[in-house]
């Protein structure tokens, strides 16, 4: 069985397909609402439940003088604007264990990057807010590894948990995806989504930033609907080539409803759900 559990309005785990999509980072508050709400109307015309994500500041950065985002006071008035004016849940991602609390108060799940999904102390705080926890498989780990990151929430009191999936490194500047992973970590008992942006980066491949190749962003994602998901983490951009964060990953506003469409009807037929609104 799959633990199911609420971010806001929208359910995790109940069968259904989630959309958690946004821009990688916060770039204006504008922008970021403008992406909320095309979005939103997408997703309530395919009746997809929709959760709004991005980063209020990237602590990741390949390089030091990267963009980084608005900073987390400002970020967070910005995510919890978006929250009450489209009526989404919010997502966002923290890489201080201090963040967690002041993050809680703006958005509905917090997430554990990458990298990071092995810090105790971040895990923990973010568990101990009550919120529900998106916690990214490393791309060096493998997906059974997964379930000590979940026992570190259940031992902070917390079983809304939610493993991500966002590909593995080959080599270097490379990553795969091994799509038994979904089905390793659903078997841990909670909702697998699947990131299917951030697999088709290229870590590091522009010297001073990551590559990518959006054009197989598709291609992951039906497959992954196909192996069975919970929700589809997407990235996306009214001009990817000029997004300040992750560009060549990243989905066009423009082509994201057809994406959709088409990993929905996967998504039916293998959930048996086939049919139904």
């Amino acid at each position: 069985m799959i633990k199911i559990f609420s971010a806001g309005k929208v359910l995790f785990g109940d069968g259904g397909l989630v959309l958690v999509a946004g821009p990688c980072v916060l770039e204006d508050r504008e922008m970021a609402l403008s992406i909320a709400r095309r979005v939103s109307g997408i997703c309530d015309n395919l009746g997809i439940p929709y959760v709004f994500k991005a980063s209020f500041d990237k602590a990741n950065r390949t390089s030091i003088h990267s963009f980084r985002g608005p900073g987390l006071e400002r970020g967070l008035e910005w995510l919890s604007d978006i929250r009450s004016s489209v009526g989404c849940p919010v997502l966002t991602d923290i890489h201080l264990p201090d963040q967690a609390r002041i993050a809680a108060e703006a958005v509905d799940i917090i997430q554990i990057p990458a990298f990071l999904c092995r810090q105790t102390d971040l895990v923990v705080a973010a568990a101990s807010t009550g919120k529900v926890v998106n916690i990214k498989k490393g791309q060096f780990l493998a997906p059974a590894d997964m379930g000590q990151a979940v026992s570190k929430c259940l031992e902070a009191g917390n079983d809304k948990v939610i493993l991500c999936e966002r590909g593995s490194s080959f080599g270097y500047g490379q990553l795969v995806v091994d799509m038994r992973s979904l089905a390793i970590m659903r078997s841990l008992g909670y909702p697998v989504m699947f990131d299917a942006t951030h697999s088709v980066q290229m870590p590091g491949a522009q010297g001073t930033s990551s590559g990518g190749d959006r054009r197989f962003v598709p291609v992951l994602a039906r497959a992954a609907a196909a192996a069975g998901i919970d929700a589809l983490f997407l990235e996306t951009h009214p001009d990817p080539d000029s997004a300040k964060s992750d560009g060549p990953n990243m989905v066009s506003l423009d082509s994201l409803e057809n994406l959709l469409k088409r990993v929905l009807a996967i998504h039916q037929v293998a959930s048996g759900t086939e049919g139904e609104k």
